[in-house]
């Protein structure tokens, strides 16, 4: 049974709960299982043999043993470890919101923190901003998200920045 067979089988146990926790997969070092075609595009969709998944439990299933090592992507259980494609960065902010001096996101896989330290927006090398969301994994600005940024920047000297927990960020 491969391992996408198989966690689709154990969602059963999770289509009541709203929260799917995520399991220590820094604890887990399997060897190499090899190549799954699995795909995570620019939009953040997910897609196995040219199929969207269309199960939203699925993905945030997935998303909790997704690992990046280098610059490679790995899905993750204790005894498997399956590489697979991601476009640009594996999850997207679908929801920014500012309360004081904070900026709170939520990513399209139900991830939610502060821009902070830990949680920093870059610009990659396209000068596109990303912020990171755990464990080295990055999320791209959706254009609603990005929109209400913007809208709260500051220009100075040609370069657009906005704050969150006392630090700047530039996102254009």
């Amino acid at each position: 049974m491969s391992l996408l067979e198989t966690l689709s089988k154990q969602l059963g146990r999770f289509d009541d709960i709203d929260e799917i926790k995520r399991p220590p997969i820094e604890q887990w070092n399997p060897e190499l299982s090899g190549d799954i075609d699995i795909q995570i595009k620019a939009d953040g969709t997910w897609w196995h043999e040219g199929t969207q998944f269309t199960r939203e439990k699925l993905v945030r299933l997935f998303s909790t043993i997704l690992k990046k090592e280098g610059s490679e992507y790995f899905l993750v259980t204790p005894v498997e470890k399956w590489r697979i494609q991601v476009e640009a960065h594996p999850f997207v902010v679908i929801m920014v919101q500012f309360e004081g001096n904070k900026i709170h996101c939520v990513t399209n896989v139900g991830d939610a923190f502060t821009v902070d330290g830990d949680h920093a927006i870059e610009l990659d090398h396209e000068g596109i901003p990303h912020v990171q969301v755990r464990d080295n994994l990055t999320a791209r600005f959706n254009r609603n998200a990005f929109y209400e940024l913007a809208s709260k920047a500051k220009e100075k000297d040609g370069v657009f920045y906005v704050k969150s927990s006392d630090l700047h960020y530039c996102i254009g």
